[in-house]
């Protein structure tokens, strides 16, 4: 069904262009998650065209020009970073059972690819996880250490990497205190939601998005009152930062119809290490760092490929006078 606007109302002056470029979004965005469940098939473009409802004549050129890179090379990137992602959390698959996980035909077809990215072998890179992220820490350090930043913002990237106050994205927090949180292993429903997504560097940009493009669609729907929900997909230590994506959600009913403005999935269910967090929205990130860094390696859990996420209520989530944020941080867990 072509979710346009009519030939009517498309020569109609007055057709806002943002409707077009709504839809354009849509499409894509449920290709992007398609390409994320299946690394590990062949994603031929035919295939691809179907699902974003576009010709597979003209597909190659709308994802060139939408993503800014050509379909090949987004599926390479997203099959390497994936495995770089893998590599350093799962620890009990091997090299190759990641490799062909995440799409490639033989180890050694991936050892060259990796190495050609990362300047790694994928051995090296898992070796050498603790070192790498310390290396990041200093780099991070040394690039801001000079700036007076102090970018603060509502919902933040479990990823991002911290030291001696300064964050990856300029924001200011406080040192990392032990005992910060309880965490408890909790069976968590699937919950469908609808989502607008979000395409570059986490912090402030993802503030700005709630605000003026996310709040303003709950308002008029009625959702202002449901359970949303922040999911922060890539690690800017590994993607450039203004190709990292991050999905807007909140809760819908199963006979909500949203709409052409967002895309539907649901969050699946199961096992999350969950943790309440309620501080200042500037210490969120060190609520994550703890418990990827103390919590995760002395639990006998491992994460696995669902999303991470923050879940609020975002009516009571922030407290404007005092600044105080409320949320669960869920962490998707499996044993070692």
């Amino acid at each position: 069904m072509n979710a346009f606007p009519t030939s009517q109302s498309q020569t109609d002056s007055k057709v806002n262009p943002r409707v077009y470029q709504t839809e354009y979004a849509r499409r894509l965005n449920r290709v992007l998650d398609h390409i994320d469940q299946h690394l590990d098939a062949s994603l031929e473009l035919e295939q691809l065209a179907e699902i974003a409802h576009f010709s597979r004549f003209h597909f190659h050129r709308v994802f060139a020009a939408w993503m800014g890179e050509t379909l090949g090379d987004y599926l390479r990137r997203r099959r390497l970073e994936t495995a770089a992602w893998r590599l350093s959390c799962d620890l009990r698959s091997s090299i190759l059972d990641i490799a062909l996980a995440c799409g490639f035909a033989s180890g050694e077809a991936f050892a060259r690819a990796f190495k050609v990215r990362f300047d790694s072998t994928p051995s090296q890179w898992r070796t050498s996880r603790d070192e790498r992220r310390l290396a990041q820490i200093l780099a991070v350090y040394e690039k801001r250490a000079k700036q007076d930043s102090n970018l603060s913002q509502i919902l933040s990237n479990p990823d991002q990497v911290y030291v001696n106050g300064i964050c990856e994205d300029g924001g200011s927090h406080q040192p990392l205190r032990k005992n910060l949180m309880e965490v408890n292993i909790v069976q968590l429903p699937a919950v469908r939601v609808a989502y607008q997504r979000y395409i570059g560097p986490y912090g402030s940009g993802v503030t700005e998005f709630w605000r003026s493009k996310v709040a303003p669609w709950m308002q008029v729907h009625g959702l202002q009152d449901q359970i949303c929900y922040g999911i922060g997909h890539d690690d800017p230590s590994v993607t450039a930062s203004d190709k990292c994506r991050y999905d807007a959600c909140v809760t819908i009913s199963e006979d909500f119809v949203p709409g052409t403005q967002v895309n539907v999935k649901t969050l699946p269910g199961g096992a999350y290490a969950v943790a309440k967090f309620n501080g200042p929205v500037t210490a969120v990130n060190d609520a994550w760092m703890e418990l990827m860094r103390e919590y995760l390696p002395a639990s006998g859990m491992q994460c696995d490929d669902r999303p991470c996420f923050e879940q609020f209520l975002p009516n009571s989530a922030l407290d404007p006078q005092t600044g105080m944020f409320s949320c669960l941080l869920c962490i998707p867990v499996k044993a070692l």
